[in-house]
């Protein structure tokens, strides 16, 4: 199969050209002497890092798997030492506070380099990005004592982090989980229960992993508001802060899986574990979230690094693989001459490049909405990223498998066997439309919670922001088509948009059944709305432009011409509401 290549181009092009990441980062003290040029050479370390270690331990890892010895997870051969050189890098505090250990780069930077380590090897970056999350919910909840013990070391990469939500009867709808915990009289817990689906739960690659776990106190209220969060490391720290003794948590099994094979996904015993609250009692949930939310952005970018690692494979496979006449009939060509290869190579590719960018519009409001000195442009910043957050999960692992299969299709027979590692691409892909809330538990928090937050404020900001684009391209020859069909897709989302607010599709069940075609033609609008930045920003540059920034102005001509037409279909599919949906009794499935 071809060495991956970090798009490392098409990355800054974005980030420095389209957004003016450099302008927002003059705005935040935190990050006002970094500079993108300097941005451009870590993403130049971080490729190589993930094209020469990483990736070539994808696919002997996916082959080799996990494996439950004595209690103890293995993970395949050279991830230890891939793991030990990613954390002797520096790598798993890029974006952590300096005041742990972290460099204290913006988030704008972490999602690319996650994008890079889903590209290359998606099992391997749940190491470090559930560390992070976990990371993030000790720095936001916990008390001093947790910070000064944990973060260090998890930023350091020695301990690692997992995060303890679902139950066998207790998934989406966490209000149903059992575990327990009650206080021991010095300021600890006893965590009791089981969990399944975890992620990281056990593993060779750390001298510790550290559990996030939600459970309930005695006496809590039912359902989600008697939920808290607990802190329960594997090995308790002595006083030295090592790892001291065996906590009671063991791994009861290993999930036998899809894809991600070199993923450990354990079902977890916490059989009466010592644990530490993790901020207030009974509003754990609102802590877990913190984790959550930024473990969703992780997700999303997941798909769209499967979907750049399908694409690479198979743009090298269509140029050299010769099959059938050319289309002037003289002689056997590549299968890239053929128009059903590049409308799907084009397909993958114009989700690709504007899914990078949606990610990193909304990563550059998180670093404002974190930082920015102004708390007005926090606030909207916080919107936006509260909007979209739905959007980047599911959007971007729907696309993205729909991209890996493509990229598989394109190698015919050849994709459906491992040595090109297409088949890979389309199991590893699969499992980011299901976890951290599957898409349609998205979609529902798009349309049911999102789009009202703030009396409509972020939507209406947001649709806004489409618009003034929409205006700036007028009399643009080179961005004629695709203004036009980024006006028309946004008129139904906007009328679509109107209904479920305050129109007759603002009943719940209306809502719900609107949701998951309601968030396609969403992020179908989005991805037209970038491609059109990215357009008058190759125009822009007039002769400047090289060949590589004007390929942008024909793949957003395709998006304009063969994928936004979608969204007229989207909006008649909303507009039919629930009644062909619910019109069949339960009992006649």
């Amino acid at each position: 199969m071809p060495s991956y290549k970090a798009p490392v181009e098409d990355m800054m092009f974005v980030l420095k050209d389209v957004l003016g990441a450099g302008q927002v980062f003059a705005e935040i003290p935190a990050y006002v002497e970094i500079d993108t040029d300097v941005v451009g050479n870590v993403l130049e370390e971080a490729g190589r890092f993930c094209a020469e270690i990483l990736q070539p331990l994808n696919m002997s890892g996916d082959a080799e798997g996990c494996r439950l010895e004595d209690g103890v997870v293995r993970t395949p051969k050279g991830f230890a030492e891939a793991y030990a050189a990613f954390s002797d890098a520096g790598w798993g505090g890029l974006s952590a506070s300096p005041e742990h250990g972290g460099q204290g780069l913006p988030r704008t930077v972490q999602i690319l380099v996650d994008e890079m380590l889903s590209a290359a090897n998606l099992s391997f970056g749940l190491f470090p990005g559930l560390t992070r999350g976990a990371y993030e919910a000790i720095e936001a909840h916990g008390d001093e004592t947790l910070k000064a013990l944990y973060l260090p070391k998890m930023i350091a990469g020695t301990w690692t982090g997992a995060m303890a939500l679902t139950e066998g009867g207790a998934g989406s709808d966490l209000g149903l989980l059992k575990a327990t915990a009650a206080p021991r009289g010095d300021g600890s817990y006893t965590v009791t229960g089981s969990k399944i689906f975890i992620s990281s739960g056990d593993h060779d690659m750390a001298e510790n992993v550290i559990h996030l776990v939600l459970a309930r106190l005695p006496g809590a209220p039912a359902g989600t508001r008697g939920i808290s969060l607990f802190l329960c490391p594997k090995f308790l720290p002595d006083r030295d802060g090592a790892p001291g003794v065996r906590n009671a948590i063991s791994v009861g099994a290993l999930e036998h899986k899809m894809g991600i094979h070199a993923q450990p996904t354990c079902v977890m015993n916490y059989d009466g574990c010592q644990g530490w609250l993790v901020g207030e009692e009974h509003r754990g949930l609102a802590a877990m979230f913190t984790m959550m939310n930024a473990e969703r952005l992780f997700v999303g970018v997941q798909g769209l690094g499967v979907a750049d690692a399908s694409y690479q494979t198979a743009a090298t496979y269509a140029r050299e693989r010769l099959q059938g006449r050319a289309t002037d009939g003289a002689g056997t060509a590549p299968i890239i001459a053929h128009p059903d290869v590049r409308r799907m190579l084009l397909s993958m590719l114009s989700f690709i490049e504007a899914g990078r960018a949606l990610s990193l519009f909304t990563a550059l409001e998180m670093d404002k909405e974190k930082f920015h000195p102004d708390p007005e442009i926090r606030r909207v910043s916080g919107g936006l990223v509260a909007l979209l957050t739905p959007v980047i999960k599911a959007a971007l692992t729907d696309f993205g498998f729909e991209a890996a299969v493509l990229g598989q299709q394109v190698l015919g027979g050849h994709g459906y066997i491992r040595e090109w590692g297409q088949e890979q691409f389309v199991r590893d892909a699969r499992i980011a439309m299901i976890y951290e809330g599957t898409n349609g538990i998205q979609a529902q928090d798009l349309v049911v919670r999102k789009l009202p937050l703030d009396g409509g404020r972020p939507v209406r900001m947001f649709l806004g922001l489409i618009r003034e684009t929409v205006e700036q391209a007028e009399g643009v020859a080179e961005a004629a088509a695709l203004r036009v069909a980024v006006g028309e897709a946004l008129a139904h989302l906007e009328l679509v948009t109107a209904r479920l607010i305050d129109g007759d599709l603002a009943g719940s069940g209306e809502r719900n059944a609107a949701a998951t075609d309601y968030l396609r033609l969403f992020a179908l609008v989005a991805f037209g709305w970038l491609w059109l930045r990215m357009t008058l920003t190759v125009v822009t540059m007039g002769e400047n432009a090289d060949a590589h920034a004007r390929r942008k102005i024909a793949v957003g001509r395709f998006f304009a011409g063969r994928v936004l037409p979608q969204a007229g279909a989207l909006a008649r599919q909303i507009g039919a509401g629930s009644a062909a949906l619910m019109g069949l009794d339960a009992g006649d499935f």
